[in-house]
């Protein structure tokens, strides 16, 4: 039986307390990310939220690192060879490219490690 989705709110990920303030630099400024207010009764917790079309990144804060992985976000950009200039300018560190699935890709990772897909159809 389906549960009938109709799609996502959000997708959060968390980065250690302790390289919180660089994660949120990298994905205000590297990244280029709205940020969006997080609700009062959250906002002791730490983190950010930011908004991206119709969908929201919540970073949140666990207390120890995580192992890095291929787990990771994929967010679509119009222009893969800008945006792949845009975040080596920025010091960020490409680590691979190419295509899968119909999209031309590279992929980086935040300062915690977590790794995100940026791709374009």
């Amino acid at each position: 039986m389906s549960l009938d989705i109709t799609g996502a709110d959000h997708v959060q990920i968390t980065v250690p307390r302790s390289v919180e303030e660089e994660c949120l630099i990298f994905y205000r400024q590297a990244l280029g990310l709205a940020e969006i207010p997080k609700p009062a009764e959250l906002h002791a917790r730490g983190g950010a939220w930011f908004q991206l079309s119709n969908l929201q990144l919540h970073i949140g804060l666990d207390p120890e690192p995580s192992p890095e992985s291929r787990r990771h976000i994929c967010f679509l950009v119009r222009d893969i060879a800008a945006a792949r200039a845009q975040i080596e300018a920025r010091g960020v560190v490409v680590e691979g490219e190419g295509m899968a699935e119909g999209l031309r890709r590279f992929f980086v990772r935040d300062p915690a490690g977590n790794r995100i897909e940026l791709a374009q159809n």
